[in-house]
């Protein structure tokens, strides 16, 4: 984190909130809010249940920290962070604004991180907002970042609970950013979210939600994947995870157990969830134990369905993927250059579509050898292909539609994960040298990384300000993407062979399998 300025350019500023005045900090001339509770704690007798407005404080509070992060999963270690959290205020946002000040009527980018909706927080280094703050087109933009809750806390499926809390954590949150930014200098009208992988796909599941109606002008979803889960589906899962402490999937039986354990309990079925597979079918084969529900309520119908009913019409929707998203998955499974024919038939089996999927895609890339006809596979299924869908649904319904697909190869371990998932984060943010984002872009990040993220920002910043990103819109004629390398350039992918292969696929939501 940036040391904050001192001295009399760098004096503390402080801003009134609905909820009471909090003092920030200045760093690299941009004004910091860190920690601002937007809910209040989802714990004793609000826990698993929906988000409740924060209580409001008296005199000034210090927004210097960010709030603790939820309880979650131990994938890379996350929940060593949250076991060292000193209080359970979860649902915190983070503030950067260039000028905070309610006249300023700056375009307002709210952040929803991924992690696969079993990790997450918006306290990493990686998600500083300062530079895209700073960097965003005319005089710069408000950027927000906050926690939501993940996991079984966020979205297992729990009788006596609402279902998908995590999403409604989201929409709390910025229904805190309507109510509260334009004192910090944005502008409540010009609100864009944008968001990766499970944040994409969050993105993706307020298009469709009723309760976000009216919160965001715009939205940016990047890599959205392609997993909603059936009610029936959730549920049989979040038994499984009780069971594993000898408990039923009730808010009655849950809510007093420690989160941490309630987390451990996700970490464990999730690890074995391929002896599930007869019963939780394409989850279970990519190990994904949870996913927002199509309940009927928060979200009635699968985001692609919403977009073909119109949901979307009056948002300008910016969404796109990496050319090659599952790389990054293979090497972490140490699978680079080590998959065979056998895996490569299985993957094309599972999760090709259509009943001839497998002949087909052989069909369309010949030449392809076993290692890229699973990487193609996995890549269309779970990022690709359901983020172009999104953009078919919103073009096809007459909303505003731009599309891209990031092609620039990361040079990091030796440049062997290709344009890989998560990517587009580090160039999006511009933080090219913090956190975890060293494995993607190398130690010393080079003029062409800077450059490429350079352009991102600004087509990401333009877009919250007007909605044009700077290359022409999708539309169901020509079908133009934008490809985001060293040279960028705008190409058609009507005839793209895998679009074509999936141009029929409805991406339902996942059911339960032999209940």
């Amino acid at each position: 984190m940036t040391a904050p300025e001192s001295g009399p350019s760098g004096s503390r500023p402080e801003v009134r909130t609905t909820a009471g005045s909090v003092r920030g900090s200045r760093e690299a001339g941009v004004a910091v809010f860190r920690g601002i509770p937007f809910a209040e704690p989802p714990v004793g007798a609000l826990r698993l249940a929906a988000p409740r407005p924060v209580r409001g404080w008296s005199g000034v509070r210090d927004a210097v920290a960010y709030g603790p992060p939820p309880p979650q999963g131990g994938h890379f270690g996350m929940d060593e962070r949250t076991g060292d959290a000193a209080n359970d205020d979860w649902l915190t946002v983070n503030v950067w604004s260039p000028e905070p000040s309610p006249g300023a009527g700056l375009p307002v980018m709210v952040w929803i991180q991924g992690g696969g909706y079993v990790i997450g927080m918006s306290g990493l280094p990686e998600y500083d907002g300062g530079r895209l703050a700073r960097d965003g087109g005319g005089s710069g933009v408000v950027v927000v970042t906050f926690n939501y809750r993940v996991g079984i806390e966020g979205f297992a499926q729990i009788e006596g609970a609402p279902s998908n809390r995590g999403l409604l954590d989201q929409v709390a949150a910025l229904e805190w950013v309507r109510d509260n930014i334009r004192a910090f200098g944005g502008d409540p009208d010009r609100v864009t979210v944008f968001g990766q992988s499970a944040g994409g796909g969050s993105v993706a599941a307020l298009l469709a939600a009723d309760r976000s109606a009216g919160l965001f002008r715009r939205a940016i979803a990047q890599s959205v994947p392609g997993t909603y889960f059936s009610t029936e589906l959730a549920a049989d899962i979040a038994a499984a995870c009780a069971a594993e402490l000898g408990l039923r999937p009730t808010v009655a039986d849950l809510s007093g157990v420690a989160p941490q354990q309630l987390s451990a309990a996700g970490d464990t079925v999730g690890a074995k969830m391929d002896q599930w597979a007869h019963r939780w079918g394409l989850a279970a084969h990519r190990t994904i134990p949870f996913s927002p529900v199509v309940d009927g309520d928060v979200l009635a119908v699968t985001p692609w369905q919403a977009l073909a009913d119109g949901a979307g019409r009056g948002i300008d929707l910016l969404v796109g993927h990496t050319r090659d998203e599952q790389r990054l998955f293979t090497a972490l499974g140490g699978l680079l250059g080590e998959v065979g024919e056998e895996q490569a038939a299985d993957a094309l089996r599972l999760f090709a579509p259509g009943p001839d999927g497998a002949r087909r895609y052989r069909d369309a890339f010949p030449a392809a050898g076993p290692d890229e006809l699973y990487e193609r596979v996995h890549s269309d299924w779970l990022f690709r292909m359901p983020s172009l869908h999104l953009a078919e649904a919103q073009a096809a319904a007459g909303g505003s539609a731009h599309v891209y697909e990031l092609t620039w190869p990361a040079p990091g371990m030796g440049g062997v994960l290709g344009a890989c998932h998560g990517l587009d984060v580090p160039l999006v943010f511009g933080n090219l040298d913090r956190g975890r984002t060293a494995m993607l872009i190398g130690e010393t990040p080079s003029a062409e990384a800077e450059a490429l993220s350079s352009r991102m920002r600004a087509a990401w910043t333009s877009f919250a300000a007007d909605g044009d990103p700077g290359w022409p819109g999708y539309g169901t004629a020509q079908r133009l993407v934008q490809l985001l390398d060293t040279r960028p350039a705008v190409t058609s992918c009507t005839d793209d062979p895998t679009r074509l292969l999936w141009r029929d696929h409805a991406f339902p939501a996942l059911p339960l399998l032999n209940p």
